[in-house]
């Protein structure tokens, strides 16, 4: 190890060596789905084994998944989730599944579709995330909630084992999710404000929720959804006839609309060419294959036959989606251990450790001679978009597949670049976390530090392999071998289909004070 206290530049050798001794590890892991139409979890016990300095998922088991809760609101047409009510449903999962959540090692919590947006979210994310042990994630954006359905619903390995261009639909309560995946790839994405619990019944047909989707819907229709009035059969049915329409207008990347206000969440697909084959997944794919049959005083079977209705004579084959509405939750985690590099950069020593840094992985153009500065820039800024990351409210990691030489010229135009990128999460003090393949950890943050004069944090490390969706914790320095050991935090999404499963065996349970 070469430790040199000046500019407090700290260099550490130390390659090929492994964090732990023990050749298999088993971690627990556990996701929680906060939806604005139902609320479910999902265990899994994660079997890795060592290869070289790199631990890989060699068994997954999923070993409990939860009741499906209906998401409990505090009382009819309140804004707010009913916490204690979730907080009893979560704490009864952990006894039925037999788990302490101390037991936890890594996990998942989700807050989707119109559940994040309500006034006590923040709270809600936080009273799970102390219940449910160690998250990785307390909320998902549209665009990042988009992703992980293509992904769980089994979308984007589909499109590499047939070879196809293949669109993802995930119909929730609040929001539906469209992704279009080749090559096993996200390329394009958009969410609408089009669900089956935009309008809420008991019952007797007395309407007792109405989000403002819902009012939209409904005003174009000339329909009376306030509280307490009733809901013809006659009405769902054109209600839910309407999102339809709308949903496929989306679906055919148009920018739909519903009273004159705009229903699209995220800028409308971009991508016009051939679909070969479309999957649904969320609560409302279940009623579309099939799998369910019972009401829960939502437009869920409406607008299931309205959208099969419609998919039949639109030309994409519908395949049956690996998980349905589970899709988002069943990417646990897993865990994967590495140590740095021959080379790294950590200044101040006391910017360590890190925990739970969300990953980006953006295409940057590293293989040129000439690195162009704007690039880099663009590159990483359009990646925090897709990821809602680009509030800047947390530190990210960028990894950085460097090729070709260390130059002054290269060096100085890619920190530019990343620097610029990066600038909203700079702005709130986070520190400025660059993770790369090659070994030019050090050189990177010693620029950034002595040429740039930045003034955050710097953690600059090399010889990992990382992708979006990985979070990663970044340990103090080993005293033995002057490293640092890196902790991968990988979601984990089906890779086959798991088509014929017993959905049922899942029960829908009521919330204790509905």
């Amino acid at each position: 190890m070469n430790d040199e206290a000046v500019g407090g530049r700290i260099f550490f050798s130390s390659t090929g060596r492994s964090l732990v001794e023990e050749d298999e590890i088993v971690v627990l892991s556990v996701g929680v789905d906060i939806g604005s139409s139902t609320s479910h979890l999902v265990f899994s016990r994660i079997v890795l084994e060592r290869l070289d300095s790199r631990y890989v998922v060699t068994t997954r088991e999923t070993f409990y998944q939860s009741d499906i809760l209906l998401t409990p609101y505090s009382k009819a047409g309140d804004e707010t989730i009913d916490a204690d009510a979730l907080g009893a449903f979560i704490s009864r999962q952990y006894q039925d599944a037999k788990v302490d959540p101390d037991e936890i090692d890594t996990g998942a919590l989700i807050l989707t579709g119109v559940a994040v947006r309500r006034s006590n979210a923040r709270k809600i994310g936080e009273l799970f995330a102390a219940q449910a042990g160690k998250m990785v994630a307390v909320s998902a954006g549209d665009s990042l909630e988009t992703v992980m359905a293509a992904y769980g619903s089994g979308a984007a390995s589909r499109s590499i084992r047939d070879k196809a261009c293949i669109m993802n639909v995930d119909v929730g309560g609040g929001t539906s999710k469209i992704a279009v995946c080749r090559d096993g790839k996200v390329i394009d994405l958009t969410a609408v404000d089009v669900g089956a619990r935009l309008v809420c019944a008991d019952e007797s047909g007395t309407i007792v929720r109405v989000e403002e989707a819902g009012r939209r819907f409904a005003a174009e229709l000339g329909i009376d959804v306030s509280i307490g009035a009733k809901l013809a059969p006659e009405s769902a049915r054109m209600l839910a006839a309407l999102m339809a329409d709308r949903l496929f207008d989306a679906m055919r990347a148009g920018a739909p609309k519903a009273d004159g206000a705009g229903l699209c969440r995220l800028d409308p697909l971009a991508y016009k060419d051939r679909v070969d084959q479309i999957t649904f997944s969320g609560g409302v794919s279940e009623y579309i294959y099939g799998r369910e049959t019972i009401a829960f005083g939502d437009l869920g079977q409406q607008l299931a036959q309205e959208i099969r209705s419609r998919v039949a004579g639109w030309g994409p084959i519908v395949e049956q989606s690996s998980e349905g509405i589970r899709a988002t939750v069943v990417g646990a985690s897993q865990y994967t251990t590495q140590v740095s590099g021959s080379t790294i950069y950590v200044s101040p020593l006391e910017a360590l450790p890190l925990r739970n840094v969300p990953v980006i992985a953006p295409t940057m153009p590293l293989e040129d001679e000439v690195i162009d500065s704007a690039a880099v820039s663009d590159a990483i800024k359009g990646v925090l978009k897709r990821l809602d990351l680009a509030s800047g409210d947390s530190p990210v990691a960028v990894f950085v597949p460097w090729r070709g030489s260390a130059t002054f010229q290269r060096l100085d135009a890619f920190c530019k670049g990343a620097v610029d990128g990066l600038m909203e999460v700079l702005k709130r003090g986070h520190p400025l976390v660059l993770a790369g393949d090659g070994d030019v950890g050090g050189l990177l943050g010693i620029h950034l530090h002595e040429e740039m004069k930045i003034n955050n944090s710097i953690v600059s490390v090399d010889g990992l392999e990382l992708k979006d969706f990985d979070y990663i914790d970044i340990g103090t320095m080993l005293p033995t071998s002057g490293a640092v050991p890196v902790v991968i935090k990988s979601l984990i999404f089906p890779t086959t289909a798991a088509l014929g499963q017993d959905w049922k065996a899942a029960r829908i349970s009521e919330p204790a004070s509905a």
